[in-house]
């Protein structure tokens, strides 16, 4: 989404006003670039609380976890997702500050395709969590709940291969603007783009965008309002375990909404009003601030992300904090892992039942 916000600004200080041009071509340049003054300090928040809390989260991963299961590993490929974006940030940050790009074309779409898939992969590896947890909570006998760690493997490989295959088009082409002191990293140049290819890539970047929203988010509060149900209808259970199950889908669709719901909304209304009022100059110039604010939002999902760790995995959090100094420990720590214990040993008993049953 950030080459949304460079195409936008290539538009506004390249194009030549004209009076009743098509496409928007009659708004005159802004004037100022904004993401030079706006991005450079938010995104370095993003990039230094995200490195905080993803070593942390890789170092138990690696080194703290005696054991692992499917949710685990779901949660260890999110880990990997952010440090695809985290260490592609700091090129953007530094063309934002110089004001062009100095890293050459091999860097520049290696960049954009690391922002791009970053955001793919974070969406579909947290809507897999949410998933997870439903069938362990809505329906425990399914077989879905017996998942090894191979085809947990084999599933996040999947998710992988999904998001990256409609980006990898993204390596084939020059993204390069400009020459000298003007040479800029843009996936977007103009409202006209001559180049069939990247007229054919921008709108296949433009339907993921609403769709990679749309249908995981459908299918978060498919799962978070089927397991409230669920676990109000029944009269037996841990209420720590309800809590905690509950508080996973609150946190991820929370994370979610907050991160990806902004910049979503605002490049559906800079599409919209490109394409249907583009003499509409003061909505277009509207739309594009809001764009450029919300991409900070955008890659908080790196540094947030951690904080799904916390509250998805009962393992990573033992690990945490068994892992603080005694006087930072978590105090409920035994009791929660003794009554998330207790409540795992029952469902494995009903699962055994039901295969002997079976």
């Amino acid at each position: 989404m950030l080459s949304e916000l460079n195409f936008t600004s290539t538009m506004l200080n390249f194009t030549t006003p004209v009076p009743g041009g098509g496409q928007g071509g009659g708004c005159p340049p802004v004037g100022i670039q904004l993401e030079g003054l706006i991005l450079p300090p938010i995104l370095a928040s993003d990039v230094i609380l995200g490195l905080l809390g993803n070593v942390v989260a890789l170092w138990i991963f690696c080194f703290k976890l005696k054991t692992w299961n499917p949710n685990n590993l779901f949660l260890f490929n999110l880990v990997i997702a952010d440090f695809m974006v985290l260490v592609s940030l700091p090129l953007r940050i530094d063309a934002l500050i110089r004001g062009h790009w100095v890293f050459g074309d091999g860097m520049c779409r290696i960049n954009l395709f690391l922002m791009f898939s970053n955001r793919s992969a974070s969406i579909a590896l947290m809507t897999v969590v949410a998933i997870y947890r439903y069938f362990k909570v809505v329906h425990p006998h399914h077989r879905f709940n017996r998942m090894t760690k191979r085809q947990a493997a084999f599933v996040s490989a999947f998710v992988w291969l999904l998001v990256i295959s409609p980006r990898v088009p993204m390596l084939a082409s020059n993204h390069i603007k400009g020459s000298g002191d003007h040479t800029q990293c843009f996936f977007f140049t103009s409202y006209n783009e001559t180049s069939r290819t990247l007229i054919v890539l921008v709108d296949i970047h433009r339907i993921l965008t609403v769709l990679e929203f749309i249908i995981p988010m459908a299918m978060l509060l498919f799962c978070s309002i089927r397991i409230s149900s669920s676990l109000s209808g029944r009269q037996m259970g841990n209420p720590d375990k309800v809590r905690k199950a509950m508080r996973v889908c609150v946190v991820i669709v929370t994370v979610f909404m907050v991160c990806f719901l902004p910049t979503t909304v605002t490049t559906i209304g800079v599409w919209v009003i490109r394409t249907y009022r583009p003499r509409d100059c003061d909505s277009f110039y509207t739309f594009t601030q809001l764009n450029i604010a919300s991409l900070g939002l955008n890659f908080l999902n790196s540094a947030l992300d951690p904080i799904v760790y916390m509250f998805s995995s009962s393992m990573f959090r033992k690990a945490l904090c068994s892992s603080l100094p005694r006087a930072l420990r978590c105090r409920k720590d035994n009791g929660e892992n003794e009554a998330s214990s207790s409540g795992t040993q029952l469902t494995n008993q009903e699962i055994l039942k039901s295969m002997n049953t079976e």
